[in-house]
């Protein structure tokens, strides 16, 4: 058991290292290939027409377009083993104090949202399979299948005008309210700034668990056991926790860990429709800009929190069913 132990850690160290550079080099490699061109786009063309051939070494260099791309990579890559993500072209700051502070807030709005939009499917799932072909199983498939085709950002627009501008119910944007220092700001005004966006990725999310709940549902309704326990008196409700809830919560379980980077990418345009200063925005800004080491640093972070959020997954099985543990299947 021991030696086992052992083995699935190395087997999950090794699957994380390849998983940070493999995700780390494709980034870095869009972004060396992509049209923009750094030095125009934060310098600006007519600033960079007026300086000396010397000032646009001096700004090359800077940015590191200088070098060749592969050295650039290895260059970062070999920084990174020894602990150190380089220092963020556009903040001048350290990619990892960048990344704390912006993780603080964006990471709590996005599990919100993540929570939110699991529990909330979850239970609309139970009800239309439990409901099947009526009102309730029609209300909640149309609102599934129209907010599954919905776009992230159009949600966000459409909760920004009705709750902040007709309302005037909730913040219109940012993280912590405007003018207040930082020392000052309450838990609450975090909370009730990141409601709206936490809203609008939570809203989009709840489509897919409740469609594939509601089908394993059904499926689970209509087979043989069940109705044998309907003939032996048993009801609805009490179906429903002894007999559904184990086998619809194996989908769900799956579904909503494999939401972990769906979240993280409409957490992107959500925090640029309320000017959320979370990773999403600043993954914005260190693309537009080029900024490689922040950019490879939010890469990184967001590959961890995905690997994490799967082991996390493989965990939560084994306690629903302890059968996969000992590896008799399910």
């Amino acid at each position: 058991m021991k030696q086992k132990t052992i083995q699935i850690f190395l087997t999950g160290t090794l699957r994380v290292i390849l998983l940070i550079f493999g995700v780390s080099a494709a980034a870095f490699f869009l972004l060396a290939i992509s049209p923009i061109d750094p030095l125009q786009s934060n310098v600006g063309q007519a600033a960079l027409g007026a300086m000396s051939p010397e000032q646009i070494e001096k700004l090359r260099a800077y940015w590191g377009t200088d070098i060749p791309m592969i050295q650039r990579y290895f260059t970062w890559a070999w920084d990174f083993i020894r602990g150190e993500m380089g220092v963020s072209l556009l903040y001048r700051r350290p990619v990892g104090e960048i990344l704390r502070e912006r993780a603080a807030g964006s990471l709590g709005m996005m599990a919100l949202a993540w929570l939110l939009s699991g529990g909330i499917g979850f239970l609309l799932g139970i009800l239309a399979g439990a409901k099947r072909g009526k009102w309730q199983d029609k209300l909640v498939t149309s609102y599934s299948l129209l907010t599954a085709s919905t776009p992230a950002f159009f949600l966000a627009l459409l909760l920004l005008m009705v709750f902040s501008v007709w309302l005037k119910a909730l913040p219109v944007g940012f993280a912590v309210p405007i003018g207040v220092e930082a020392s000052q700001v309450r838990l609450s005004d975090r909370i009730v700034h990141a409601i709206l966006p936490a809203a609008a990725l939570s809203l989009t999310g709840i489509s897919n668990i409740a469609l594939h709940t509601r089908e394993k549902m059904i499926e689970v309704l209509e087979s043989d056991y069940m109705l044998f326990a309907r003939a032996r008196g048993e009801d609805t409700g009490s179906i429903i926790r002894r007999h559904c809830l184990r086998n619809i919560a194996f989908p769900a379980v799956t579904l909503q860990f494999a939401s972990i980077s769906e979240i993280f990418g409409g957490s992107v345009l959500v925090e640029q429709v309320f000017s959320y200063p979370g990773l999403g925005q600043a993954a914005v800004n260190a693309g537009l800009g080029s900024d490689v080491p922040l950019l490879l640093g939010i890469t990184v972070v967001s590959a961890v929190i995905v690997f994490c959020g799967n082991a996390l997954a493989n965990l939560l099985y084994e306690v629903l069913d302890p059968r996969i543990k000992r590896g008799n299947g399910v």
